[in-house]
């Protein structure tokens, strides 16, 4: 059956109105990954003499041991984020004689052919081969091997289970993600733990008994095993669930009717977002970018510099502004000629992505409160620059999505997916990166980088209060541009 599945989803391919375009995306992208992994067979043939070269005076076994449990970490954060799941258009075999079974075998099977399965062999291989055959044997290589076998399944199958967890529950991302941050706290910041110490106990266990080396292969199968139930359990889920026009959705959020055809529209596009695989990547990353400020308040030489302060601030809770703002209209292109033929004003349409905005910032800010931890001063940056990308961002965003002619397909992930992206993408980050430094850089010259800050925050402020000058300002330009933005959403 699985060959029966090769050949509907290999004609499915050819016969696509888009086959011509899915092969030079695909040979791209397929030059790039074989770029990645050529690059990673080189730094692996040089691995051991960039061990002695960091960590002189320990055994390169060691220090190859203590980086392995990292590696993996950032391996499942990494498949998180870019693997995509294995897609197979179920309701057409709903009433053939196949079996589940074999539509999730199937489904396994295919989630196989991934690049994040190949790199660590790719990374590790050379270096077992040159260190730990000619000190240890090749019992322990076998055994290196076969654990890294079953961690890299372990890791596959656990993403994979993850992110459909996610698809149906929001939490679980926040509860994956509240989890690697709380790790990286006590091993980076407070030395409570040591991941690079456990990983050294861990794989040394090998050195000693090979045996070991089935542990992770239970884990891969038991995780193998989770994945397969959860899939077979859930197989008709989103082919045959159908809401009942008397339920409310869980995106029919009260308050906002008090904003009437602005909030309604604003809940629309919520549902947009929950819905659809490349907007809810992009929240994801939104979500992801709130652990941004360890990388800046956990470095001394970072953290006192209030520059890096409003970078990090500026980015923390505006990135749903950048990330998602960069593609406005774009979201809505499949629709776009519905939206100007039905009865919606413009002001309420712009509006609406207002009130999104200051949703989503609002989120963010709240999230970021925590980094007082880092000092007054922290909470105080990202309260201004919170109010800056309210007042001031939101406007360039919204003025760049005037000329923003280029259509997205909401069905597609995120991963290294470039439809949509152009010009006017490439310009808006100049503006949103530069305007808060051209105030901040000549009173920081002159020693009061203090009232930079505030002075930003209160810009952001005043725009804010004037906000319906700028949303007539906006409403009369796109009223200019509505129907080339149209145009060039049927072209694109």
């Amino acid at each position: 059956m699985t060959s029966s599945f090769l050949q509907h989803q290999w004609k499915a391919f050819w016969r696509s109105k888009n086959t011509g375009k899915s092969i030079a995306v695909r040979i791209v992208m397929a030059l790039l990954i074989l770029y990645l992994l050529v690059n990673v067979l080189v730094l692996a043939f040089f691995l051991d003499k960039i061990f002695k070269a960091i960590y002189p005076a320990a055994d390169v076994i060691r220090s190859f041991n203590s980086f392995l449990l990292y590696y993996f970490l950032l391996d499942l954060l990494a498949r998180f984020q870019l693997q995509e799941l294995p897609t197979l258009s179920v309701k057409p075999y709903l009433n053939l004689p196949v079996r589940k079974n074999q539509i999730v075998n199937y489904l396994c099977l295919t989630s196989l052919w991934s690049g994040f399965n190949l790199t660590p062999f790719l990374l590790t291989l050379p270096f077992l081969i040159k260190v730990v055959i000619p000190s240890a044997g090749g019992a322990v290589f076998t055994a290196y091997v076969v654990t890294l076998l079953g961690l890299t399944m372990f890791n596959h199958f656990f993403s994979l289970w993850l992110k459909r967890k996610v698809n149906l529950n929001g939490w679980y991302m926040l509860a994956f993600l509240l989890f690697i941050a709380v790790v990286s706290l006590l091993d980076f910041k407070f030395k409570a733990i040591s991941i690079s110490s456990f990983s050294v106990f861990i794989f040394n266990q090998l050195l000693v008994y090979p045996l070991y080396m089935l542990l992770p292969v239970l884990l891969a199968a038991g995780m193998y095993l989770v994945n397969y139930r959860f899939l077979r359990s859930n197989l008709y889920l989103d082919e045959l669930r159908s809401d009942s026009s008397g339920e409310k959705s869980s995106t029919e959020i009260p308050f906002l009717n008090r904003f009437g055809m602005a909030g309604q529209l604003t809940v629309t596009e919520l549902k947009l977002i929950l819905r659809n695989k490349r907007s809810k990547s992009s929240l994801t990353i939104c979500s992801m970018m709130m652990l941004y400020g360890l990388l800046f308040y956990t470095n001394p030489a970072l953290g006192s510099s209030y520059g890096w302060k409003i970078f990090a601030s500026l980015f923390m809770t505006g990135i749903f502004i950048i990330n998602y703002g960069q593609f406005m209209f774009s979201w809505q292109s499949s629709h776009f000629d519905g939206i100007l033929a039905h009865r919606i004003t413009t002001e309420d349409f712009i509006k609406s992505k207002f009130i999104l905005f200051t949703i989503f910032s609002g989120i963010a800010f709240i999230l970021t409160i925590p980094y007082v931890f880092f000092g007054w001063q922290v909470l105080f940056v990202q309260f201004c620059m919170f109010f800056w990308n309210l007042g001031v961002n939101t406007l360039v965003v919204l003025f760049f999505a005037n000329r923003n002619y280029r259509r997205i397909d909401l069905s597609k992930g995120g991963s290294f997916n470039w439809e949509g992206v152009g010009a006017s993408q490439w310009l808006l980050s100049l503006p949103l990166f530069i305007l808060p430094y051209v105030i901040f850089v000549p009173l920081n010259y002159l020693g009061y980088p203090l009232i930079a800050v505030t002075l930003m925050g209160f810009v952001g402020l005043v725009f804010i209060i004037t906000r319906t000058i700028w949303i007539n300002m906006l409403v009369k330009n796109f009223k200019k541009q509505r129907y080339l933005i149209a145009e060039g959403f049927r072209h694109s």
